[in-house]
């Protein structure tokens, strides 16, 4: 397709293969309050409750959240199964991705849209 949504994962999948990357829940939630996290994604099929909870999180620790793709698209760019959330910690990898996030239409913004 070559879609931005592609660039997107597939910039995601270069991050995970440099070590870049915080995947699944506790490791995300780690890499945001340990200060290493410069983006958290997480996926458009997570339950309303745990959006909420990332989105609370990133907002008290300053980090840019966004919501995209589907739990298995979010996975299978990183080489796993699942995930519903990732955080990158790199500031390179975190600046091009929220390049990328501001041309997919309908996503989310990216920090504080909900204060």
């Amino acid at each position: 397709m070559g879609t931005q949504q592609d660039k997107l994962l597939s910039l995601l999948g270069m991050a995970q293969r440099a070590g870049k990357l915080g995947s699944g829940g506790f490791a995300a939630e780690q890499s945001v309050k340990e200060g290493k996290s410069y983006l958290v994604i997480v996926s458009s099929d997570t339950s309303d409750a745990s959006k909420k909870h990332y989105r609370d999180m990133c907002n008290y620790y300053q980090v840019p959240y966004f919501e995209y793709a589907l739990k298995e698209e979010l996975g299978h760019a990183i080489g796993k199964e699942y995930r519903s959330v990732v955080s990158v910690n790199d500031k390179g990898f975190a600046a091009s991705l929220q390049k990328l996030t501001g041309e997919i239409k309908g996503g989310s913004a990216i920090n504080g849209e909900n204060q």
